[in-house]
This record gives C-alpha cells, sequence and structure tokens, in this order.
C-alpha cells in the first residue's frame, strides 16, 4: 500500500504510522517496567520524542494523546513526568483512562496522533 510509512516495526506492529498528513502512533510503554509510574512515564516520553523525531516532528506536533494507567492512582505521578517533558506553549489535547494492561508490570501506556511535516506523505 502506498503513501503509509511504518517506523519501528515489530513482529505484531509498527511503533508509529505516518500517513495523511498525520503520525498515528502505537501505544508505548515503558522498556523497565520495573520504574514506578513515574519513571515509565518518562521512558515512555522519550520513546515518544524518538519516534516522532524519525517522523520528522516533535512533541508540539502533538494534536490528541491518550494515557492509560493500571491504576488511576497513579495519575500524580504520571503528571509529574508528563509536566517535566511538555511544551507549555503546545499542549496536546489528552485524556486519562484507567484500564487493565497486557504487562501487569506496566503502569502506564500511551498513543497518540501528532501532525506530520509539512510535505510529510510517507515515502
Amino acid at each position: 500500500m502506498t503513501g503509509i510509512r511504518r517506523l519501528a516495526e515489530e513482529d505484531r506492529l509498527s511503533g508509529a504510522t505516518v500517513a495523511g498528513g498525520f503520525v498515528f502512533l502505537a501505544g508505548q510503554v515503558a522498556d523497565d517496567a520495573t520504574l514506578d509510574a513515574e519513571g515509565q512515564t518518562a521512558d515512555i516520553l522519550r520513546q515518544v520524542d524518538a519516534l516522532l523525531a524519525e517522523a520528522g516532528t516533535d512533541k508540539r506536533a502533538l494534536l490528541q494523546v491518550q494515557v492509560v494507567l493500571a491504576d488511576i492512582k497513579d495519575a500524580p505521578a504520571m503528571n509529574r513526568a508528563w509536566d517535566a517533558w511538555l511544551d507549555p506553549a503546545a499542549k496536546p489535547a489528552r485524556m486519562t483512562i484507567q484500564a487493565p494492561l497486557v504487562n501487569p508490570a506496566w503502569r502506564v501506556e500511551i498513543t497518540g496522533i501528532a501532525l506530520a511535516p509539512a510535505g510529510g506523505r510517507a515515502a
């Protein structure tokens, strides 16, 4: 299929896809599941930065973010990492929910949609 660029491909999914002027992030989870919710969030946001950079853009282009917490009580810890990472001049729309995650050690999963760079049609 043309017009779609797939980034960070794994066995079952791509870490992100670029198509139609947008970057669609797969649900990102921490590489180190032993970290607390704040640490996992910081790790995930590092991954988001890397995927967006690979797509030719950055966090300022995020339009919408969805945060899933295994336990909603982790919201303050997640928000500490989020607030440290966030560009206050480019806040995306965001929702946060509680839901079980596939690996019980994961505390946080984050996905989102960003604008692709101008003329950023998939290669």
